[in-house]
């Protein structure tokens, strides 16, 4: 299938404000938002519920308007256009399909509206039914297939009208787990045998990680970082982030001294003096700081061997790995152990010490 050329999408210090009509106080959905979706990428806006995610991206589709700040998609500026002129397809969290149609008329629906040749119709119906495995189901109405095969549908109609961009509102939260983790693989293999620009919503750090070329974590209507996956899970800029995007211990970490020709921070966490060569843009002398440590960078040693010591509280086998949490003066930690058969797992009640990977951890002000 012959890739559509690509095309950006730019947001311009857009913002949106709902105004309140009852004497309270505006509510600010999304504040200067800044970023740029490169042509072909796929691009995920990642929150917690009320973050302004959702709202984003009804603006860059045109069912809302911002209340400052320019949308371009390509080298136009769409700010104030009809969705229905945006070139833009939109899925949804609900499915939408027509219960009286089937399949192949489902997929059919948009091209109709464009007066399409009915031999070209059923031409690019195939097509997109075989892109996403549902050509044997063309004549099934909507009601006879699974969650998973609906959203398939959904996005086989929104796709073959070949839209500019691509937008995904949730569309797997009401799958369950199995479902969830295939249609992933589905999304993006079809998205990048198209080279479609595309942009997802999510609340689930594990879709914005699998899917994205790219990451943006919003909360409270604020972009708080932009990133590929691996730079936001690696080197998030903050606490929220950290935490956000994958699970994180955090360790009260004092600040001794920043070795400036090195641009090593020197610090006191627990029993150890440590060199931390990561670390956010605002940590800086006076101020709170933590190390950042996912449960992978973390290890487990014989008590007093290491920086941070504490009992094991309980060890959670899961095949690959065993999760085992530890109870400190800071708190609970979890630690992930890889490979458990070549290890040595300590038992539950077990005094132990935690160990740093240096390579690993990030030093963030403490929020």
């Amino acid at each position: 299938m012959e890739k559509k050329k690509s095309v950006s999408v730019t947001l311009d210090k857009v913002s949106k404000i709902f105004k309140n009509t009852k004497g309270k106080s505006d509510v600010i959905a999304v504040h200067d938002a800044n970023f740029v979706v490169e042509a072909g990428e796929l691009v995920t806006l990642l929150g917690p519920s009320g973050c302004g995610k959702t709202t984003t991206l009804r603006m860059i589709a045109g069912f809302e308007l911002p209340s400052n700040g320019k949308i371009l998609i390509g080298a136009e500026d769409v700010t104030l256009l009809p969705p229905n002129v945006r070139d833009t397809a939109t899925v949804f969290q609900s499915y939408g399909l027509f219960p009286h149609l089937t399949v192949r008329e489902n997929v059919a629906y948009g091209l109709k509206l464009r007066k399409m040749a009915n031999a070209d119709v059923e031409k690019k119906v195939k097509q997109f039914l075989g892109l996403v495995n549902l050509q044997d189901l063309c004549d099934r109405p909507p009601g006879q297939l699974s969650g998973g095969q609906q959203q398939r549908v959904a996005l086989a109609r929104s796709l073959i009208v070949e839209p500019s961009v691509l937008l995904l509102d949730e569309p797997l939260s009401n799958l369950d787990a199995l479902l969830r983790e295939q249609m992933r693989v589905e999304i993006r293999r079809i998205q990048k045998s198209l080279g479609i620009t595309a942009v997802y919503v999510t609340h689930d750090r594990v879709e914005a990680m699998t899917l994205s070329d790219k990451v943006i974590v919003m909360c409270d209507g604020e972009i708080k970082q932009i990133g590929s996956p691996s730079e936001i899970y690696e080197d998030p800029c903050s606490k929220f982030v950290a935490g956000f995007v994958g699970k994180a211990a955090f360790f009260p970490a004092q600040l001794i001294e920043k070795k400036s020709s090195d641009n090593i921070w020197v610090c006191k966490v627990g029993n150890k003096t440590l060199e931390v060569s990561r670390f956010s843009d605002d940590v800086e002398t006076g101020k709170d700081t933590v190390i950042m440590a996912r449960p992978e960078s973390l290890r487990l040693v014989d008590s007093g061997m290491g920086a941070v010591d504490g009992i094991v509280k309980m060890n959670v086998y899961l095949g690959h790995s065993i999760e085992t949490f530890i109870d400190t003066p800071d708190g609970e930690v979890l630690i992930q152990i890889d490979d458990p058969a070549s290890k040595k797992i300590y038992g539950e009640g077990s005094r132990v010490s935690i160990e740093f990977n240096y390579n690993r951890i990030r030093l963030l002000k403490n929020e």
